[in-house]
């Protein structure tokens, strides 16, 4: 199997470069479009390559018109290029592949499928390359699914986004080679024929109306569990648009079944095994939240599952007729106007603060040696060959040492962080001042603002570096800060084989 081989591979994730003013999660693009010049400049007699692993555009922050951006697909991605916020990196980009040895990959994740359509990546090219012959060799893709492999002196090394193991956002590899066969005859995919994941649905249906007044809501990952809590702690009135969380939940079990079958070593006929179940209202609402709706159980109040079950045994049995959200919502719709009665007993305040805690239950978010179900689902279906796993999506960085000459990384994120603390959330007057934040919702009151002497927003953007060093192949994880010249990379992990 002929691998392309690099003396060194610099790895980023999850740019997420998308979105209005005012919209946009990431924030230093200026380091960004620094960092590129830097790797553009590393080992100039060398081969050297920068891999963006996925989640390099967020066409689910733009206005396309429907989930996936087809008919106006170049337009979507061109203006994303030309905005003034991300166009220094764009010009970056332009200059790394004009460069004698650089390569540039472009992998493909859940939030730019639509980098997977030939007649974007020739925009891309055009945008980076012109008319440059050599330049344009310099580019490539990988987005149908395959993840990107390369040789880095004595290691073979394994990039993927990592959603391909994630129910909520695994993408139909198959559906997306179908719509680029139909636009390239001049035909179009039929209602019905396009059907996207419960992440993109959340994102689309959800969360792009809620972050109209809450755009910071991007950077809580909410797709999550007790997303649910959080939506209703910030806005009961959206429980029009929260109410359709319940069938997007159930796609994502129909996704866990697709992704079991495709990480099947015996193919497609194997037996499924049942990863998830349909959830229930109180593991959607998380434990905090629910015990501040419903103060005490043992008074006789009913659990979230046990009202969920009354208000479906009224709905189907027409009890529920006469009820006057019977009109305007679906049976989930009315479904959950039962179930969040409870919520009007606790403030605002209150109750995002509990749903913030569910959010954090056993957080790990800052442990690199943590396996979280990325790091687990992704080794175990990597072959014993590959000595560098490097994933991204989660949004968390990682380190971890596999054993046998094995290392598992994950590139974390440049977008915004926020950085919950448990003294934070100890109680609603700790919270009270973060939640005068959160409830302006500005970005720039987020970016402006510190805690106990640390700023809100983790000032943080990862990358990986594999390369070659007397002999041996050296993997680190580092952390790009600004300085005078531009970046320096600051060493956090490092193994060597």
């Amino acid at each position: 199997m002929k691998l392309p081989e690099f003396d060194e591979i610099h790895i980023v994730s999850d740019l997420h470069m998308g979105g209005m003013e005012g919209f946009q999660i990431l924030r230093d693009t200026r380091r960004l479009a620094a960092f590129i010049d830097w790797v553009a400049e590393q080992r100039s007699k060398e081969r050297v390559a920068l891999i963006l692993n996925g989640d390099i555009i967020d066409t689910l922050a733009e206005e396309t018109g429907d989930y996936i951006a087809v008919e106006n697909a170049c337009a979507v991605v061109q203006r994303i290029m030309e905005d003034k916020a991300f166009a220094p990196v764009w010009e970056a980009l332009s200059k790394f592949v004009k460069t004698n040895g650089r390569t540039l990959i472009m992998a493909i994740g859940n939030h730019d499928l639509e980098l997977s359509f030939p007649f974007v990546q020739r925009s891309i090219i055009e945008k980076l390359a012109g008319d440059d012959l050599k330049s344009r060799t310099r580019i490539e893709f990988s987005t149908i699914g395959g993840g990107y492999s390369c040789l880095v002196g004595n290691a073979r090394v394994f990039c993927t986004h990592g959603n391909e193991v994630d129910p909520w956002n695994y993408n139909r590899y198959e559906d997306l080679s179908k719509l680029v066969r139909r636009r390239n005859c001049d035909r179009y995919l039929k209602p019905g024929e396009w059907e996207p994941n419960a992440g993109t649905k959340m994102v689309k249906d959800v969360m792009n109306k809620v972050k109209r007044q809450y755009p910071w809501i991007d950077l809580l990952k909410p797709e999550m569990k007790a997303a649910v809590g959080v939506l209703l702690a910030l806005d009961p009135g959206q429980i029009e648009k929260i109410d359709q969380l319940i069938p997007i939940v159930g796609q994502k079990v129909v996704e866990q079944k697709q992704i079991d079958k495709r990480l099947s070593a015996d193919g497609f006929d194997v037996s499924l095994k049942e990863k998830s179940s349909f959830p229930n209202v109180d593991s959607l609402l998380g434990p905090n939240l629910t015990e501040g709706i419903r103060p005490s159980s043992a008074n006789g109040i009913p659990t979230a599952d046990a009202m969920l079950l009354t208000a479906e045994k009224e709905y189907k049995t027409g009890s529920a007729a006469t009820d006057p959200h019977n009109e305007t919502l679906g049976s989930a719709g009315y479904v959950w106007d039962r179930v969040t009665g409870w919520f009007r007993g606790i403030s605002k305040i209150e109750a995002l603060r509990r749903a913030l805690k569910d959010w954090l239950k056993d957080d790990k978010t800052f442990d690199l040696t943590n396996r979280d179900d990325t790091c687990n689902d992704i080794v175990s279906t990597t072959g014993m060959g590959v000595n560098f796993i490097v994933t991204g999506h989660t949004h968390l960085e990682r380190a971890i040492d596999l054993g046998n000459d094995r290392f598992y990384f994950n590139c974390g994120t440049w977008i915004r962080l926020l950085r919950f603390t448990e003294k934070m959330l100890e109680n609603e007057d700790s919270f009270k001042p973060i939640f005068d934040v959160l409830d302006k919702g500005s970005m720039k009151t987020i970016d402006s603002t510190f805690f106990n002497g640390a700023p809100f927003v983790l000032d943080q953007s990862s990358a990986i570096c594999i390369g070659t060093k007397d002999g041996k192949t050296v993997g680190r994880l580092m952390h790009i800060e600004d300085d005078d010249a531009g970046v320096t990379p600051k060493l956090i992990q490092q193994f060597e084989r």
